[in-house]
């Protein structure tokens, strides 16, 4: 039997958006003020003194619109926000708690402020304990921001989302769809997985969305499959012998002579001290002597007047020089040709 209460409604009917989120206003608050005092604080650097002093009335004033109450402590180096008898939306207060943790993580405060919005959600991620070697964490924290911040503009466009990286974390303010792909891709890159792939990725997905045939199928068939390569770790050396060209000989080489065996076989162990030195002394003036004459040669080339005539002429010169060729070349003499 068909049901009966299921009738057609007048007043529902297809341009009604269902799934959308109705702005949440004073008057819709019909509990009145709160029960108890919420309260939410955190510290920052002190680098960050000079900014929020400079910035604090701002932020007063944003928060005032929700009856929320802000105190900045620059002894102490904290921020406070608190509910008070005017705070008319329960959520303000966890809107706020993040706007302080986003100005203690050098967010500029006209872009914190948008926090408070409804749509707008933030997301700190901590990357520092995600790689252990300092050396590369750094290298790879700079893969998040590319050449001239051009990996985190591509970033920003295809997540519609706001990324800082500062210091050991990453701030992201967006909508919730966008933070969760920013989250992905930064503990990836972490990961040593470059960006640039995600961001193909996110790319495609962008393109597919669009072509209202393909929004509802499945977009695994388009999306592009990387493998990962597993190289050899092995270390190999740097000159490579050929082991085959080597006979095989059971018995070890044998050892090298330490330099105490080197100095008794020249005699120079039973030397005096002063013997030693003038020894030392005396080397070191030989190969001072050498170097002296080696370079006293390169400069007496330059002096050498060049022999004068064609390539065969200098060739033939040199070679006397050598020795090779004798100075006076003699002429055989011409076979008598037969009378015809």
């Amino acid at each position: 039997m068909p049901s009966t209460y299921k009738k057609d409604k007048p007043w529902d009917t297809d341009d009604i958006d269902k799934w959308k989120i109705e702005e949440f206003k004073s008057t819709d608050n019909a509990g009145g003020t709160f029960a108890e005092e919420s309260s939410f604080a955190t510290l920052f650097p002190k680098y960050r003194e000079i900014y929020l002093k400079q910035s604090w009335s701002m932020i007063t004033k944003s928060l005032e619109k929700h009856g929320i109450a802000c105190t900045l402590d620059l002894v102490e180096g904290s921020m406070t926000v608190k509910t008070t008898r005017k705070t008319w939306d329960p959520a303000a207060i966890l809107k706020a708690r993040d706007l302080i943790k986003l100005l203690s993580r050098s967010v500029p405060a006209p872009q914190a402020v948008k926090i408070l919005e409804d749509e707008m959600a933030c997301d700190i991620i901590k990357i520092r304990n995600l790689v252990r070697n300092k050396e590369r964490f750094v290298k790879r924290r700079q893969r998040i921001l590319g050449p001239s911040g051009s990996t985190l503009k591509a970033l920003e466009l295809l997540t519609n989302t706001y990324i800082l990286v500062q210091g050991n974390t990453v701030s992201s303010m967006g909508g919730y769809k966008g933070l969760k792909e920013v989250r992905r891709v930064v503990e990836d890159c972490m990961a040593n997985i470059h960006p640039i792939y995600h961001i193909k990725e996110l790319m495609i997905k962008r393109e597919l969305a669009k072509d209202p045939e393909l929004v509802n199928e499945n977009w695994e068939r388009f999306l592009p499959h990387f493998k990962r390569r597993t190289l050899n770790k092995r270390r190999r050396p740097f000159k490579i012998t050929d082991k085959s060209k080597k006979v095989y000989t059971p018995f070890p080489p044998p050892q090298e002579k330490s330099k105490v065996d080197l100095q008794i076989e020249s005699g120079e162990y039973f030397l005096g001290k002063h013997a030693k030195d003038r020894a030392r002394k005396e080397e070191r003036l030989e190969k001072q002597k050498e170097k002296r004459e080696e370079k006293q040669k390169q400069r007496e080339q330059a002096f050498i007047p060049p022999i004068e005539g064609g390539a065969g002429k200098r060739k033939r010169k040199r070679k006397q020089d050598d020795g090779e060729e004798p100075s006076v070349i003699e002429k055989k003499p011409k076979k008598d040709k037969m009378p015809t």
